[in-house]
């Protein structure tokens, strides 16, 4: 028998079969194992420099390089409903605030321009880290003292009262997605299979397989801290994928069984044919996850670590543990049939595509037609793209206008400028506590109040023993407006380099905006050798496995078409606003600036299941004799069903992270769930078939330089091909 002819996933399914207690009972002690080593061992999250790029990063090293955390900052506004109407409670809020002992540096108030509101700025004590799980007594001192006066209200924002209504954000959203996405996929796997057993095992799959690589996470963690949202991102991608998988190998082998093969070679057939393609696509995916190594930020490291343990995890649960499952089963993998939805099994029909082998008809007879509507409608997709817009969003934005602490943070803002998110100069010098060092920053704040861009304010900080100094420079606006990013171009650009300058070794500007500023100064670097990675490894991918150089650019052309019907919908929803009441949503006016690149990535990777999964089976069937077209067509109507339901069970799991409160995870879910949904349907259904139709034979062209790539198998071995069985004799 030809290596060519016994793959590598057959190999894998004869020995799963052969072993089926190992391959189980060895998958469910390593998930065990390593998800409590490592919930035990705990996990590291990112060091603010860690999260961080350009100057930002480097402010951020010289304050943890001299052991400076920057402490938790705090502020309550009061306002009165005449002037100086706060006086009394503000003397009240500083002694509560005192008395709670979890704060330090509690400043006098300052007062508005119209007397009405005072700011009251402190700071937590201890660990910034911790402080969120510490400010409950702050947050009961505000809310008391506004009680106790009447004509008074207080609004308080800060880094611990946003963190801790974070962290209860993330574990409420966290717990909404995994109880909703779990049973959304289980029903959709029922009404695929119409048994309770067969849409068991996929889900049972891909929830181990997350469940493993949580634990490895928190190993890998130790090496390479995380960012908050990681975890988060890879249950995402690892239910949706390994859902997929599973659910292509089974659907064909149930499609071998009720075309009436029996066991062993209907096993043996799910391997050599979806178990090829599960491994295709999850290598590509992989490796198209790993494009985010090529990032300055670490952030996008994590997230490539976290996507490729768990598609490796689903991928090697699908072509092991699933065969040995199935094997172990048999029929009773049918066991808990919905009588309404097997109807077609009693008639002996498993196979799927009725509505498209409908829609294949008027396709494939004008394809030129099809393929330029299709076309055309993607282009209109992707046009709101053209005019993205990027930015670190703020707390006040992931929460929604509705939200406590964004209020907060506007009325704050809206009566003292640059309040709550102030520009921050970092420095290090020999001259700190000097004289001369004292008269540069009495000239750097005269310089700032005649600028007329920056607040009252500023706030220095100096550590003489560690010659390190970090000054708070409250700017003009709203942090994010172009108010602002006057204020800190004149910071970085002149005021900064000309006064505290001279008299510094290092120094560098961070701060909310600034941050955001470096980040997406360090996307736009990144995002061309991403792609052109992860652009060239699907390419190579797709013409060795294919042979084909038209199948390799086609699958560039239409994987971009998908990426860029994601941007232009988030772009249209998030940034303009277009439906985003209608969808119960609300727009932050600008996209998460780690969102393009993480989509790109994710999106090329996610649409090669369905791609390799059609053009495999269009393949298979032109490898048997047909001519492209009526390979074309039995490929679409065969693997319809199977398009459908992964699609089905992205989008939904898309869907559900759409719907949660963070604004950044609304962005990753729309964004991701149309474009599968738009990937499975119009791109694989209509423009891929129609383009194919028009290469006809030249899509199996290879130039005469490249035959020398070996020929992948796309179908079975021949049954009347005598071999050793994959079912095991013990069953």
């Amino acid at each position: 028998m030809s290596a060519t002819r016994k793959g590598l996933a057959v190999r894998l399914g004869g020995w799963s079969t052969r072993h089926r207690k190992t391959a189980i009972i060895g998958w469910l002690l390593f998930v065990v194992v390593v998800a409590v080593v490592g919930g035990m061992s705990g996990s590291r999250q990112m060091t603010n420099s860690e999260n961080s790029s350009g100057d930002s990063a480097r402010a951020e090293k010289i304050l943890e390089d001299a052991g400076l955390q920057t402490p938790a900052g705090e502020m309550v506004m009061l306002r009165s409903d005449r002037p100086d109407g706060w006086r009394d409670a503000a003397r009240d809020l500083s002694a509560r605030l005192e008395r709670t002992g979890e704060t330090v540096r509690v400043q006098p108030p300052v007062r508005s321009e119209n007397g009405r509101e005072a700011l009251i700025s402190f700071e937590m004590k201890g660990d910034p880290d911790t402080a969120g799980k510490r400010v409950g007594p702050v947050v009961e001192a505000v809310e008391k003292t506004a009680s106790a006066h009447r004509g008074v209200v207080a609004y308080e924002f800060g880094d611990a009262t946003a963190q801790h209504r974070l962290d209860d954000m993330l574990t409420d959203d966290f717990k909404k997605a995994e109880l909703t996405a779990v049973p959304l996929a289980l029903g959709i796997l029922l009404v695929v299979f119409g048994a309770l057993v067969a849409a068991l095992l996929p889900v049972l799959l891909a929830v181990t397989a997350c469940v493993g690589t949580f634990g490895l996470l928190a190993l890998v963690s130790h090496q390479l801290p995380l960012f908050d949202s990681t975890n988060s991102v890879m249950f995402l991608v690892g239910l949706a994928v390994g859902v997929d998988y599973s659910l292509f190998y089974l659907r064909r082998e149930r499609d071998e069984r009720a075309a009436g093969r029996d066991a062993g070679t209907a096993l043996r057939i799910a391997a050599a044919t979806s178990g090829r393609a599960v491994l295709i696509s999850g290598v590509t995916v992989m490796l198209a996850m790993a494009g985010m190594f090529l990032s300055g930020l670490m952030l996008f490291h994590g997230f490539a670590v976290a996507t490729i343990l768990v598609v490796l995890m689903a991928m090697l649960g699908s072509v092991t543990v699933l065969p040995a499952m199935l094997s172990w089963l048999g029929d009773r993998v049918d066991a808990g049939r919905v009588p309404l939805l097997n109807r077609r099994r009693k008639k002996g029909v498993h196979a799927s595509g009725g509505l498209s082998g409908r829609l294949m008809r008027p396709v494939l007879a004008k394809p030129k037609l099809f393929a330029a509507v299709s076309g055309a409608l993607l282009l209109v997709l992707c046009a709101s793209a053209v005019g993205m817009k990027t930015e670190q969003l703020g707390l006040e934005k992931q929460f929604g206008s509705d939200a406590a602490i964004t209020v907060a943070y506007q009325e704050i803002t809206g009566s003292f400028p640059g309040g709550p998110a102030p520009a921050e100069v970092v420095l290090r010098s020999g001259e700190v506590g000097s004289a001369r060092f004292d008269a540069a920053v009495a000239d750097f704040r005269k310089e700032l109040a005649a600028a007329g861009r920056f607040g009252k304010t500023v706030d220095v900080e100096a550590h003489r023993t560690k010659g390190v100094a970090r000054i708070e420079v409250p700017l003009a606006g709203d942090g994010q407006d172009v108010t602002s990013r006057h204020a800190l171009d004149t910071l970085k650009e002149d005021l900064v380099p000309r006064i505290l300058g001279p008299v510094s070794d290092q120094v560098y500007v961070t701060g909310e905006l600034a941050s955001s500023r470096d980040f997406n100064d360090q996307l736009k670097t990144d995002i061309a050798p991403v792609f052109l990675f992860i652009a060239a490894v699907t390419f190579l991918l797709m013409l060795l496995c294919f042979r084909s150089l038209p199948i390799a650019i086609v699958s560039i052309l239409l994987n971009l078409l998908s990426v860029g019907a994601a941007y232009g919908t988030m772009t249209a929803v998030f940034q303009h606003g277009w439906g985003a009441e209608w969808l119960g949503m609300e727009p932050a006016g600008a996209i998460e600036g780690w969102m393009p690149l993480f989509v790109l990535v994710i999106l090329f990777g996610l649409s090669m299941d369905y791609h390799v999964f059609v053009v495999s089976r269009i393949r298979e069937a032109h490898g048997r004799g047909l001519a492209t077209r009526d390979a074309i067509r039995e490929g679409i109507r065969t693997t319809a069903g199977s398009v459908t339901g992964a699609a089905a069970i992205m989008v939904a799991v898309f869907a559900v992270f759409a719907l949660l409160r963070m604004q950044d995870m609304q962005q990753m879910g729309v964004g991701l769930a149309v474009a599968v949904l738009v990937d499975a349907t119009l791109v694989r259904m209509v423009l891929l078939p129609s383009v194919m139709a028009l290469l006809g034979e030249r899509n199996w062209y290879l130039p005469r330089a490249l035959r020398w790539l070996p020929n992948v198998s796309h179908g079975e071995e021949p049954v009347e091909r005598p071999r050793p069985p994959l079912v095991g004799a013990g069953r």
